[in-house]
């Protein structure tokens, strides 16, 4: 079976506002209760080891953008909140780190593999958009989200700005 591309970069011009993501975690591992926690409810999104995930934290994600946060792999999948980039793409210190369960001993911090973004968590929804509830919307509003596409498995993918308002309209929730 061929497998899809991925949707083409969004393109937006700087004066256009932000540009929208949707970035997974195993809430085993980071959940946004995790994230809520932190200082400043900000740390950077490390551990990410796909070329094309890398790719987007590195060169395409920037400070202002907004990104839902989406539990993977769990008992209730589906987005939880809403994220800001509070700063563009920097190398992943994990990678360089032997202690770290994301070292990556190829990773050379003279010309770095592997990148991180910061994100700063704006807020959570009183009940998640689950999975099926974005199953529920595909057929019209959201058939072409890359996270509903069989077989994809990349932990960060573009959202369209139709789709960016339709989940926030689907949680209840306000665009400011």
């Amino acid at each position: 079976m061929p497998v899809a591309k991925p949707a083409a970069r969004q393109k937006t011009a700087p004066d256009e506002g932000p540009r929208y993501w949707l970035m997974k975690s195993e809430p085993s591992v980071f959940s946004i209760d995790d994230l809520a926690r932190r200082p400043r409810k900000t740390t950077h999104w490390d551990g990410v080891r796909n070329f094309q995930a890398r790719n987007m934290l590195r060169d395409e994600m920037k400070k202002g953008d907004l990104a839902f946060f989406y539990h993977s792999s769990c008992e209730v999948p589906g987005i939880y909140g809403v994220m800001r980039i509070a700063r563009e793409g920097y190398p992943d210190p994990s990678a360089f780190d032997p202690d770290d369960s994301h070292f990556d001993p190829k990773s050379d911090p003279s010309k770095p593999t592997w990148y991180v973004v910061d994100v700063q968590l704006l807020r959570r929804f009183a009940q998640p958009v689950t999975l099926e509830a974005l199953r529920a919307l595909s057929e019209r509003d959201l058939r072409d989200m890359q996270v509903l596409r069989r077989g994809n498995r990349l932990s960060i993918t573009p959202v369209s700005p139709a789709e960016f308002r339709c989940v926030m309209a689907r949680a209840g929730e306000r665009i400011d």
